[in-house]
């Protein structure tokens, strides 16, 4: 609690600061300070001009040169309602720990009109080791038709959805920062993450009148070999087989004074699960969601977000179950994840944030023969509050530094498949409750 009390107080003295500018290398190349893209004046959060910035390819430049570099940290300290038996990671405690959770470098700039990147590496000093993270590549040229601009879009990417300019899909959902020391639930969709950073694709993209977006590509494995170079385990979730196709459509437009945005988006991926192509068979996966978000500037510098999503996913499971030596009653399983959360900036700095998640499938005892009733059922609810001080202006170490304090409340009502001794070793949901305070760090 002292830590928590040392960043409230860090945080109060910054918002006393005078205005000055920007975000890190993005900010300086725009000339714009990191509210003017951000929700909350920090990321990932777009607002509808962050949102061009990154369907432009981040091209949109005031500056003639900037040095396309940036870095940030994230540091947290972490309490569960129980502590974890075992430890959440080697090198830690059962409970009440404190990380660097990891420490990130960026090439993220345009290059002259046409071409763009976002490319990330990443120190996870939990799992104290280096790997690739986000990588977004992109080509656009702007043509006109019948008097509208048309952005024509290419994204050589590395997971399904970075890609993505709405803060609806999983890659940049909420929440937009946690520890891998929290407790989390075993069973999620494949489209919720699991694919990030294991798979590269390309995808094209028209982006019409600032209204309509549609998107089209596929998504492959990489080589075992190349993606253990890269840090990551090329046995989780396991390779494609082929190539996974990848679809993605939305909507937006002025409603209400704000600007609102409704979609939908799917993929269809077989995959070897663990590598192993020795049973002749794949898991088929079928993901297909809807989503939509509102945003609102109120009084000029409050705002108030709105993001949501529905996620249901069908899968065949014939290689899982051909591994587990089960021939009936395994293969068909399904998952629906449904998610949404309203944010409330005011002065775009100091913002809460509420969300709730639920997640619903059948019982399945081969998938899920860790949870005392089979299920994969999770929900609960999360409550952040925040600061940034220097997202518009102020800050005391140039246009290139900004900071974001705050805590978040984690309170589960079901994990992994009941409220109540979900285990069978007389755990609860509750149990996990997490309560976490954390600084991150941008340059």
């Amino acid at each position: 609690m002292l830590l928590a009390g040392w960043l409230l107080a860090l945080a109060v003295v910054g918002f006393t600061a005078t205005p000055a500018a920007a975000v890190p290398s993005f900010a300086v190349q725009t000339g714009q300070p990191c509210q003017s893209c951000h929700v909350g004046g920090f990321g990932p959060q777009l607002t509808p001009l962050g949102r061009e910035f990154k369907l432009g390819g981040y091209t949109l430049r005031s500056a003639s040169f900037n040095v396309p570099l940036s870095a940030m940290a994230v540091a947290s300290y972490v309490q569960t309602a129980k502590g974890q038996s075992p430890p959440p990671a080697a090198d830690f405690a059962g409970n009440d720990n404190f990380a660097l959770d990891q420490v990130s470098l960026f090439l993220a700039g345009g290059l002259g009109q046409h071409l763009g990147a976002f490319i990330q590496t990443t120190y996870d000093s939990v799992g104290k080791a280096w790997h690739w993270d986000n990588l977004d590549v992109r080509a656009t040229t702007t043509i006109q038709v019948k008097g509208a601009d048309v952005v024509l879009g290419a994204s050589l990417n590395n997971s399904p959805s970075v890609q993505d300019a709405w803060n609806t899909l999983p890659a940049w959902g909420y929440p937009y920062t946690n520890s891998e020391l929290a407790p989390s639930p075993s069973a999620s969709p494949l489209l919720n993450g699991a694919l990030a950073q294991t798979t590269l694709g390309a995808t094209g993209y028209v982006w019409i009148a600032s209204l309509v977006y549609l998107e089209a590509g596929a998504y492959g494995s990489p080589g075992a070999t190349t993606l253990t170079r890269l840090g990551v385990d090329p046995s989780d979730p396991g390779s494609i087989s082929g190539l996974a196709p990848y679809g993605r459509v939305a909507f937006q437009n002025s409603v209400g004074g704000g600007v609102i945005e409704i979609g939908a988006f799917g993929m269809k991926t077989d995959i070897h699960p663990g590598l192993d192509q020795t049973t002749g068979f794949t898991d088929h996966y079928t993901d297909l969601g809807l989503d939509g978000s509102y945003i609102k500037t109120l009084d000029s510098t409050d705002v108030l977000a709105f993001n949501g999503r529905f996620l249901h996913e069908q899968q065949s499971l014939d290689a899982t179950c051909a591994l587990a030596s089960q021939s009936t009653g395994c293969a068909s399983n399904t998952l629906t994840d449904v998610r949404a959360d309203a944010s409330y900036y005011w002065r775009n700095k100091i913002g809460a944030t509420l969300a709730v998640f639920d997640t619903v499938g059948a019982a399945n005892p081969t998938v899920f023969s860790a949870n005392r009733t089979f299920a994969p059922d999770t929900s609960g609810v999360t409550l952040q509050l925040d600061g940034t001080p220097f997202g518009g202006s102020g800050s005391p170490l140039g246009p290139r530094f900004n900071m974001r304090v705050g805590v978040q409340y984690t309170a589960y009502a079901q994990f992994d498949g009941a409220g109540g001794n979900y285990d069978g070793l007389g755990r609860s949901a509750s149990d996990n409750n997490t309560f976490r305070v954390f600084t991150w760090f941008a340059y």
